[in-house]
């Protein structure tokens, strides 16, 4: 069995602290074996005295200068049995105590104190000091040789953190990544410059410093670091760049001098740094300054990747989702020379990933994964592996042995919406909200530019009431005039057939959201894309952050009074606009809304294929033009 110092460290207190009350009993002062062996019944002085006037004391030994005694005398009450007791003696009086006893012929014995006691104290008082110092010894010495990020760092805050592996072997490799193909084969072009460099360097290429990869939540870019661990070969250190930055002003950049130090002794070598932004954000930045450990910790770090030294044969990948943030001295060439971008991948890339976590999914044989590709746009990867589990989740609660269509298309309302309700009973109510879906299920199915229906239904969701469920373009990258006035209309549909159908005095606080959307969307129209009669300008910036350095009245600087003015009729015009176009189609088709409410709140679940051809027994239905992605 391995020795261990950490078990020394964990015992060592409890262990001294019960030694130490052991030896205070054991080795406590001693004066003679007849204290040892004296009966542990007291009697009193003013009783002892009584015995002594009646001449009942035959023996006392004197012990402690005069201050206990043992007396033996003869007990009245114990058929004048001889009884050996303990006498807590004045210390004053000493001497003509014994007198009297002489006078009384009693057998005294006075017994001088031992240097035994004292002794044994002082080995009992440096006893614990020294068993305390030992331990302290054995701790820090286990925390001077603990590896990083163990137990015991009490001296060894300023050593990395990092988890080095000569080999990662992480169970991932570039084949268990789907749907990034591009960002693949960056990375596996920093791989091959790892293990065959002579190939780029004949030709005079030098090794990339860096690559960041950037990207929204959930689309692999940890994932990506775990295949390139499994798949170099090499040393590989991994680190969250929050762990960098820590209370005490130094440790940060002692940390990087540390991480890099190691990873020179084991070049060729990979160094992760997740979620970097912690650390690489903007010097001197936001309300009151920046934060002088996180910058001084983000100063080493640019000195390392590209100083005066150099750091030849380390390839940094990092990590984030927030490179707006980062310090543009990062992100040059030199320190990160490529920036691969992890995105959210198309149908193609979702088909893919969803073969991949399907693999040990029990599936029913009507499982179509192109079908669930094309139901879910905009998913991530970590969103369909989500699915997938929720769907498996349903598939046990409902005793089921596998996976069927109906479980994905509850799990896909439940990743999106949240947690199925209790579907509603108050007839007015459900009624009510049944013509604010349809309405907005209107404007999608009769209006060209809209997204087409997928689904109506009443069955709560999270805070809905009820949903409507649209089929959106795959090719969203480009959005046009006609688009935006579409989905404003659409937002619009449920507030303009309450109006239609209960009057404006009945309107409801079901469309509040839906206000706030169209608020939105038509004022990004007028500020930024140029679609109004203000002209090709653009007013206002996305998002500006103030820790970004940007000021709190940034906003209201960018323009004058009466450009705002400007912006907000302009806004009016383009909601006004389309809340009169949504209300002249509820108005029209108002017979086909009434049956399609009927038919709602009868079955609480509408397809879209079905309510489009409900719809086109009525009216006319536009052929919307769809992309068509290759699978």
């Amino acid at each position: 069995m391995k020795f261990s110092w950490k078990l020394v460290a964990l015992w060592a207190v409890p262990i001294l602290l019960i030694g130490f009350f052991f030896l205070q009993g054991s080795f406590a002062p001693s004066n003679g074996p007849t204290t040892q062996n004296a009966a542990n019944t007291r009697m009193t002085y003013g009783r002892f005295m009584e015995y002594l006037d009646a001449g009942r004391v035959t023996t006392v030994d004197l012990f402690e200068e005069g201050r206990t005694a043992i007396v033996e005398a003869v007990d009245p009450e114990l058929d004048n049995r001889v009884q050996r007791m303990r006498v807590d003696l004045p210390g004053n009086n000493s001497p003509e105590l014994i007198d009297r006893l002489v006078e009384s012929g009693v057998n005294l014995d006075i017994h001088a104190p031992g240097n035994g006691g004292a002794i044994l104290g002082l080995v009992s008082n440096l006893i614990f000091p020294v068993l305390l110092i030992v331990g302290l010894f054995f701790l820090f010495r286990r925390s001077g040789s603990g590896g990083p990020g163990g137990p015991g760092q009490a001296m060894n805050f300023g050593k990395s953190k990092a988890k080095f592996q000569m080999q990662a072997e992480t169970g991932v490799m570039f084949d268990d990544v789907a749907g990034i193909e591009e960002a693949k084969e960056e990375l596996q072009e920093v791989v091959t410059f790892l293990k065959k460099p002579e190939r780029f360097t004949a030709v005079g290429a030098r090794i990339p410093k860096g690559v960041l990869l950037v990207g929204p939540p959930g689309t692999g870019k940890t994932l990506l670091a775990k295949a390139i661990a499994g798949e170099a070969g090499t040393p590989f250190f991994s680190i969250s760049g929050s762990e960098f930055v820590e209370m005490f002003v130094g440790v940060g950049a002692s940390r990087v001098r540390d991480l890099f130090k190691k990873a020179k002794e084991n070049a060729p070598c990979i160094i992760f740094i997740d979620e970097i932004d912690a650390v690489g954000r903007q010097r001197g930045a936001g309300i009151g300054g920046g934060n002088d450990e996180r910058e001084q910790t983000l100063n080493q770090l640019l000195t390392e990747m590209d100083g005066f030294e150099g750091n030849t044969g380390i390839i940094i990948i990092a990590a984030t989702n927030r490179p707006d943030v980062l310090d543009s001295a990062l992100l040059r060439p030199g320190r990160f020379d490529r920036q691969v971008t992890v995105d959210t991948p198309d149908i193609k890339g979702r088909l893919e990933v969803l073969g991949v976590h399907s693999r040990d999914k029990k599936l029913a044989d009507d499982i179509k994964l192109d079908v669930i590709a094309r139901r879910t746009p905009g998913f991530s990867g970590a969103d369909l592996a989500n699915l997938l589990n929720e769907a498996a989740i349903l598939t046990a609660r409902r005793r089921k042995e596998a996976i069927t269509m109906t479980e994905i298309d509850d799990a896909v309302d439940r990743v999106v919406a949240g947690m199925e309700g209790t579907p509603l009973i108050d007839g007015k109510s459900k009624r009510l909200i049944a013509y604010h879906e349809v309405g907005h299920a209107m404007v999608g199915t009769l209006v060209k530019d809209h997204d087409p229906v997928q689904k109506v239904t009443l069955i709560p969701r999270g805070q809905a009431q009820g949903l409507t469920w649209f089929a959106p373009d795959e090719d969203q990258s480009l959005v046009s005039k006609n688009q935006l006035i579409a989905r404003i209309m659409g937002a619009l549909g449920g507030r303009a057939a309450e109006e239609v159908i209960f009057g404006e005095d009945e309107i409801t606080t079901g469309a509040g959201n839906d206000i706030q959307q169209v608020a939105g969307m038509a004022r990004q129209m007028v500020t930024r894309f140029g679609m109004s009669d203000l002209g090709q300008l653009s007013l206002e910036s996305e998002s500006p952050e103030v820790f970004l350095g940007q000021g709190l009245m940034s906003r209201s600087g960018e323009y004058s009074e009466r450009i705002a003015k400007q912006i907000d009729a302009a806004v009016q015009k383009i909601v006004h606009s389309s809340y009169a176009d949504t209300l002249t189609i509820m108005r029209d088709n108002r017979e086909v809304m009434d049956r399609l409410v009927d038919l709602l709140i009868e079955r609480e679940t509408i397809d879209g294929d079905e309510f489009r051809q409900i719809v086109a027994e009525y009216a006319e239905v536009p052929e919307k033009e769809r992309f068509t992605p290759v699978l």
